[in-house]
């Protein structure tokens, strides 16, 4: 199979689990954009273990590889999404929902992928 249709079929999933998981989480809240969070989260913590599991252990090819990573995880995360959403913030003078909105978004991806690669080393290439 080409990796343009690859991506194609990832892409298309990420974009509909994005749609689904953002708008189930994003139901209980009220102007913060939680939902955004968490699939920026979860986005950064599967493209973690997917790079960590390649790089470590071998575990994918790369089709499946670029099947996860370009195509699923990079519609399925939303950095242009939560960008604006942030700028939106701010225009409503919400600075305070803002700043948590940079800060729990840098902060909870950035130790996703260090979680990705933890789980990784410690559980599953140990476990060889």
């Amino acid at each position: 199979m080409p990796l343009w249709l690859i991506i194609g079929i990832g892409s298309f999933i990420g974009g509909i689990l994005r749609y689904w998981i953002s708008g189930w989480v994003q139901s209980g809240a009220l102007t913060f954009p939680l939902g955004t969070l968490s699939v920026n989260f979860i986005g950064s913590l599967i493209l973690s273990l997917i790079m960590y599991l390649s790089e470590h252990a071998g575990f994918f090819s790369a089709e499946v590889r670029v099947f996860w990573t370009i195509g699923l995880l990079g519609s399925f995360t939303t950095m242009s999404t939560f960008s604006y959403e942030s700028f939106r913030l701010l225009e409503q003078n919400e600075n305070i929902l803002f700043g948590l909105n940079i800060a729990g978004t840098l902060i909870l991806t950035l130790a996703a992928v260090y979680m990705g690669k933890l789980i990784v080393l410690n559980f599953m290439v140990g476990a060889k």
